[in-house]
């Protein structure tokens, strides 16, 4: 019997943000029980640390420099077929809810479809007011006359409305209604479950905010002169921010508590609905023959390194990601996984569970064997890339990032006439990315090797989908 699956991706949720991945202060007992029954990867990265080419990777089993969405406001090439078709086409039954963000969504724009097999596809690429299309805003509308309207006066009141009518809240409505009535009962089925939480702006739900009035968190991860041996774009990212959102130095101390708290909340709402999607699953009878998938996007930096947001840095907060899997009668109950795993695997695996056979163009590696707490050879490395066009508020950007072993490399690709510079860290001596080893003369020759080794990657990862049919 071929076994359904249950992707549910957050935006913006750091790898530390769940309960079992050692983090006490926040309350995410939704996955952690998830972790429990099931396996929990301690490093898996995205290839990208903003939305649109990360999840273009996710969707396409390609890396950046392959699939070419390599920004925000990028559109994915048109006739592109994602994961969900392949899927479609092999008889499961797919739907979406949600963000997709493979194209440029700017302005209300909306979202054009690709060849991705979705029969039912509830999109809404977040909360605020946009396109007509937007099937959040038709729900809350006749959900919630009263709340909409209000909302509608300030674009900040989506994010905290009271949680029935709750973006967050929504998406799972949508995928019960799924689980319950709208799937093919005949066929195992593909349901991508797509929140916008914990993506900035930072509010939640009153209730949700007041359960974090007292909790202690975590102390801020930075140390004083830090950005000091850092490439310059940090320095000018701290103080000047973007996104249309405040800088880390727009904030004293009571204004980043007040963030970091707001995003705490966010995730504990999404545990909570997240809940409420595994009960239903249970009660459909469709938990032991449902992969269940739990993931995000990408991370955020929080006021880590003094910063905050993500791109285009490529610390851990800002790409490493939570990723449970759940698959009963494979999975072992508890298996940790500490190899380097990425997003474009995700895709593979979803095919080899289902016995769909990949297609060439794919460039991630199936997890299967890894799930099944299999031991043998798996790839030592990971790789990110951010490219960034540039815009007159930010300065352009182009960073490779290669982690290997215990060692990140992020290369920061110089322009002509600017300075070559770069990162280089011990993540066993110092998992904080706080000390730049990149200038280091007794780190030479390790900078050197990583270099190396991220040329072979980034020529092994080249797009070479394209079949030769004859010697000439």
């Amino acid at each position: 019997m071929r076994p359904n699956v249950l992707l549910i991706s957050t935006d913006q949720q750091r790898f530390d943000m769940v309960g079992a991945a050692g983090n006490p202060a926040v309350s995410t007992p939704h996955l952690d029980r998830l972790a429990a029954q099931g396996a929990l990867f301690e490093n898996c990265y995205v290839q990208n640390p903003v939305c649109s080419p990360s999840r273009a990777s996710l969707m396409t089993s390609s890396y950046v420099s392959a699939h070419g969405l390599y920004e925000n406001g990028v559109d994915i090439a048109p006739g592109t077929r994602l994961v969900s078709a392949e899927l479609a086409e092999a008889g499961y039954d797919c739907g979406l809810v949600g963000k997709l963000h493979l194209h440029s969504c700017f302005h209300g724009r909306t979202e054009p479809r690709v060849v991705d097999g979705f029969r039912v596809f509830r999109w809404a690429h977040d909360p605020y007011p946009g396109s007509s299309e937007n099937a959040y805003h038709r729900w809350l509308r006749a959900a919630h006359p009263d709340l909409y309207a209000h909302a509608l006066e300030d674009n900040d009141r989506f994010d905290a409305l009271p949680t029935e009518a709750h973006y967050s809240h929504w998406i799972a409505e949508e995928t019960i209604s799924f689980l319950r009535t709208d799937r093919r009962s005949d066929e195992p089925f593909l349901f991508v479950a797509n929140f916008f939480d914990p993506h900035h702006g930072f509010g939640a739900p009153e209730e949700y905010l007041r359960r974090y009035d007292d909790v202690e968190l975590p102390p801020v991860n930075t140390r004083d002169g830090e950005l000091e041996s850092k490439p310059e774009i940090q320095r000018w990212t701290s103080l000047h921010g973007g996104g249309g959102m405040p800088s880390f130095a727009d904030l004293d101390e009571a204004g980043l508590d007040e963030v970091r708290r707001a995003y705490y909340a966010m995730v504990t709402l999404v545990d909570d609905e997240v809940g409420r999607i595994l009960a239903a699953l249970e009660e459909e009878g469709l938990a032991e023959c449902t992969i269940v998938v739990f993931t995000s996007d990408h991370g955020e930096l929080l006021g880590d390194h003094q910063m905050l947001r993500k791109g285009p840095f490529l610390y851990d907060c800002s790409v490493k990601v939570p990723l449970i899997v759940r698959w009963p009668g494979v999975v072992p109950a508890g298996l940790r996984r500490s190899e380097l795993v990425q997003w474009v695997d995700l895709a593979p695996t979803f095919l080899e569970a289902a016995g769909v056979e990949r297609p060439r163009s794919y460039q991630g590696e199936s997890l299967v064997p890894l799930l099944r707490g299999e031991e043998g050879a798996w790839r030592d490395w990971a790789l990110s890339q951010y490219r960034s066009s540039g815009d007159p508020a930010n300065p352009s950007a182009h960073l490779t990032m290669l982690r290997r072993g215990s060692w990140k490399l992020i290369a920061h690709h110089a322009a002509e006439g600017r300075e070559r510079t770069g990162e280089l860290y011990d993540l066993e001596a110092d998992p904080g990315e706080l000390v730049n080893l990149w200038a280091s003369a007794a780190h030479r020759e390790v900078r050197l090797e990583l270099a190396e080794t991220m040329l072979d990657v980034l020529a092994a990862v080249e797009d070479r989908r394209g079949v030769q049919l004859a010697p000439w």
